[in-house]
């Protein structure tokens, strides 16, 4: 009955989808950064091919490490700000239209629909992802031809995708709920212009 409302529904959803896509990216990102180091290494020191030299593992980890903490700004910046943005713009709107409620009214859809959508989303990449990178090992049982089978191959490919969406993406969400209603709920005043004692 009210658009606003399912206007801050839908985007709580598409928040979810953007974190998502933003963390898997992150991933790939980092392990570009990680190839490069590897690709450097084996080029400067070919013996650790025939395991005469040790890799520099620090480097390696230290390129994750940062890598981890420069790409996930961009993700940890949309789950602080957009529920405030939401909050507030749609509170302006509001004062122009006689509703001084509507921004925590349109705030309580965004966050029932992106809590919903974020439960199903974290479902859907945990265990989709577990399944995929399952899938890898199980064939490397010597099911469906075993290694280096086309099934292998694709399997492969399964496992690139399965580890960021169960490892990464998956769990962040649960995260990203959780931020959204610490943040709604501790900046109500913003949102509705009553002041708390």
């Amino acid at each position: 009955a009210v658009p606003e409302i399912f206007i801050g529904g839908l985007l709580g959803s598409m928040t979810v989808f953007v974190f998502t896509s933003w963390s898997i990216r992150a991933v790939g990102n980092a392990a570009e950064d990680v190839i490069v180091e590897v690709r450097r290494q084996f080029k400067e020191h070919p013996g650790i091919l025939t395991y005469t030299e040790k890799p520099d593992y620090k480097k390696c980890v230290s390129i994750v490490n940062e890598a981890g903490l420069r790409e996930m700004v961009k993700p940890g910046l949309l789950a602080v700000c957009s529920p405030i943005l939401v909050g507030v713009t749609f509170r302006i709107i509001g004062s122009y239209r006689g509703r001084p409620l509507l921004g925590a009214e349109v705030l309580a859809g965004f966050l029932m629909f992106s809590t919903s959508t974020g439960i199903l989303m974290a479902l859907f990449l945990n265990n989709g992802g577990g399944a995929w990178d399952n899938a890898k090992k199980y064939i490397e049982t010597g099911k469906h031809g075993g290694k280096n089978s086309d099934a292998h191959k694709a399997s492969i490919t399964g496992d690139t995708v399965g580890d960021p969406f169960k490892d990464t993406a998956g769990p962040s969400i649960h995260i990203l709920m959780k931020l959204y209603s610490t943040i709604t709920l501790v900046l109500v005043p913003l949102f509705t212009g009553v002041k708390t004692a």
